[in-house]
């Protein structure tokens, strides 16, 4: 089972939609369960045993993100995370990374992204073109890399 926890956010089930794209016409495809930030517990989250868990992007700050901070702390290291915009900078804050405002503001902005190809990038070009839509950011002297990208 995939959890995702929704930080009140539209993009949320444009995520929805396309891990529901990923398993069209196979037999193994996971229950999604989605909840919103501050409609579960971290206890009850557990109980779920979910396989992966996605943290959706949102307004506000880390900080205002419900019980997202505290479902990754629980889950770090247990099953894979992938956090889109706030869910991304949930991570980051909840390992001790520092989220600021960016100097630049990257509304609908799109940039290279330079990549190994491997996991979340299998089958992506080589940069690959994203767009970019966020005011925050984990401060790059603060971004422990070692850590999180595999």
């Amino acid at each position: 089972m995939i959890l995702l926890i929704d930080n009140y956010d539209s993009f949320t089930y444009n995520l929805v939609q396309r891990i529901g794209e990923l398993y069209v016409g196979k037999d193994n495809a996971p229950q999604l369960k989605v909840v919103r930030n501050d409609k579960i517990t971290v206890e009850e989250a557990l109980a779920f045993n979910p396989s992966h868990v996605i943290v959706s992007p949102g307004p506000c700050t880390p900080c205002e993100a419900g019980v997202s901070v505290e479902i990754i702390k629980a889950f770090a290291g247990k099953v894979p995370l992938l956090g889109v915009c706030l869910g991304h900078q949930s991570i980051g804050h909840a390992f001790g990374m520092t989220v600021d405002r960016n100097t630049h503001v990257m509304h609908g902005k799109t940039s290279e992204i330079h990549h190994d190809g491997k996991g979340l990038f299998a089958g992506l070009s080589n940069p690959t073109t994203c767009t970019r839509y966020h005011s925050l950011v984990i401060l790059p002297d603060t971004l422990d890399t070692e850590r999180f990208i595999k």
